[in-house]
Order: C-alpha cells, then sequence, then structure tokens
C-alpha cells in the first residue's frame, strides 16, 4: 500500500525556518509532480510549491524567495526549506503526490496525513 509520511513540522519564530520531507514508500512504478499545500484556520486550501518529476518548481507567489521545494527521485521524497517564516504560514502542511503504483495502469493523487507548521511573531 502506498503511503506519503511527513515530517518537520513544528513550532518556530517569525525569521526562522524549517524544513518539511514527505517520503513516498510501498510498491510504486513512477512518481509524477509532488507537492505540497497547506490549510490554515478559517482559509481554504493552497497549494504552495509544486515540482515536476524532470525538477521544474512552481511556487506561490507568497512564498517566493522564501521558500525551495526540492526531491530525491531515488528515495520518493520531496522537501520543503521554508525560511524566514512569518506568522501567516502558520498552518497545517500536506504533502501531495501523483503517481502510479506497481500494478495500476492509471496515476492518481496521494496525500500525507499532515504535519502543523506553527509561526509565532
Amino acid at each position: 500500500q502506498v503511503q506519503l509520511v511527513e515530517s518537520g513540522g513544528g513550532l518556530v519564530q517569525a525569521g526562522g525556518s524549517l524544513r518539511l520531507s514527505c517520503a513516498a514508500s510501498g510498491s510504486i512504478a513512477s512518481i509524477n509532480a509532488m507537492g505540497w499545500y497547506r490549510l490554515a484556520p478559517g482559509k481554504q486550501r493552497e497549494l504552495v510549491a509544486s515540482i515536476t518529476n524532470g525538477g521544474t518548481t512552481n511556487y506561490d507567489e507568497s512564498v517566493t524567495g522564501r521558500f525551495t521545494i526540492s526531491r530525491d527521485n531515488a528515495k520518493n521524497t520531496v522537501y520543503l526549506q521554508m525560511n524566514s517564516l512569518k506568522s501567516e504560514d502558520t498552518a497545517v502542511y500536506y504533502c501531495n503526490a501523483n503517481l502510479r503504483p506497481n500494478g495500476r495502469w492509471y496515476a492518481r493523487d496521494y496525500w500525507g496525513q499532515g504535519t502543523q507548521v506553527t509561526v509565532s511573531s
């Protein structure tokens, strides 16, 4: 069974940094795009950053210049380096991967369980 397991969330002061990791495990044939979404209280879920299997990245304008997404295809892992954190970055961060399990002919989205990031001002 395919799983996405996140780590690296926590409490940090404004201006600080955190690094999130998300590892996909299980019987996986291929992984397409991977990304990070976040959900803050009273807001809709939003895409923070994404990266294709070729390394092309995309960022929400609110994090451009502060966050960096990367991936290690050999480890089926995606990372989110978050610098210069602001209180408005406080949210639950979810990992997403569009992948095809072994034995399936189609790919679909999988989600991690979420990790809390809290930035104190």
